[in-house]
């Protein structure tokens, strides 16, 4: 039995795509948290044990993780949290306990890039994942965190100012060069940890994509593309606060440290190699999710 947490969401959603084709083969039954089943289409309802409600309460993950062989956690999004740490270790907590309880033995969780670099203690959002990582490892069970660069996909976000304006913007600096991935890539590599549990211990999982690309790169390979011209533009954090619109003063004070913490290296201190590596490239990325956005 493997247990998807988030599974209308952007990984947790192509994982279970994939886990649909491939564990019942493999004699995997699956089973999902989600507040909402009616956003699961129906033939996905239809082959899954749904558990109603948040992984982030008790009840819920005392009914999901019973016999529960693995599960996929991924913590969401929560912009009115008191802090990062309550973001990620807060929510987690009451899951590790019912890792014990329920004597889970693997776990595959989404994370980040940073661990060992200069910059991971003062990286806001991805220091708490990181803590969080170290919480649920504490628990016995084996953990690979999934440790993710910058996603491509967060581009996506921008469509409108590219499709109308010709720019997207970020913090870094035009010309510094660093890993990106595709969110498809993670959640394959999700689904190969799932399914082949032959691995202990605890670790990290790189996830780097194919080449490292700085952010005029991407805007000549958006430009290409697009078959128009696309520029970068590079906006300071004191702007990037500012558009934080809806979110706690403690969420946007961690997720400005972690873009500061970007451009000094967060992402830099894992080498890519054949295991590290991700197979999307951000041109293949492009033609086939940005573009189809873009033109929509």
């Amino acid at each position: 039995m493997i247990v998807i947490t988030t599974p209308t969401g952007q990984i947790g959603g192509r994982l279970l795509d994939i886990l649909l084709n491939e564990a019942p083969a493999r004699g995997e039954e699956l089973r999902v948290i989600v507040r909402d089943p009616g956003k699961l289409p129906a033939q996905t309802r239809d082959r899954v044990d749904v558990v109603t409600g948040s992984h982030g309460d008790a009840e819920v993950v005392d009914r999901a993780f019973t016999g529960a062989d693995a599960v996929f956690w991924l913590v969401p999004s929560n912009p009115r949290a008191p802090s990062p740490d309550a973001v990620y270790s807060g929510f987690t907590r009451t899951a590790a306990e019912a890792f014990r309880t329920h004597g889970v033995g693997h776990v595959v969780g989404v994370s980040a890039l940073g661990r060992g670099t200069p910059a991971a203690g003062r990286a806001g959002l991805v220091t708490a994942s990181l803590a969080m990582d170290d919480l649920i490892a504490s628990t016995g069970v084996a953990y690979r965190a999934l440790a993710n660069p910058t996603f491509m996909d967060n581009l996506l976000r921008q469509v409108a100012p590219i499709r109308d304006h010709g720019v997207f913007t970020d913090t870094v600096t035009a010309d510094r060069k660093a890993p990106a991935a595709a969110t498809r890539d993670i959640a394959a590599a999700a689904a190969g940890l799932l399914l082949d549990r032959s691995w202990t211990g605890t670790g990290e999982v790189p996830v780097l994509g194919p080449e490292d690309l700085s952010a005029d790169d991407m805007a000549r390979i958006i430009s290409d593309v697009l078959g128009r011209p696309v520029r970068y533009e590079r906006q300071s954090l004191d702007d990037f606060r500012a558009v934080l619109h809806g979110i706690g003063n403690a969420i946007a004070d961690g997720y400005v440290d972690m873009m500061r913490a970007k451009d000094d290296g967060l992402d830099d201190g894992v080498r890519r190699t054949p295991r590290t590596a991700s197979p999307t490239t951000f041109r293949a990325w492009c033609e086939e999710v940005l573009k189809p956005a873009v033109l929509a």
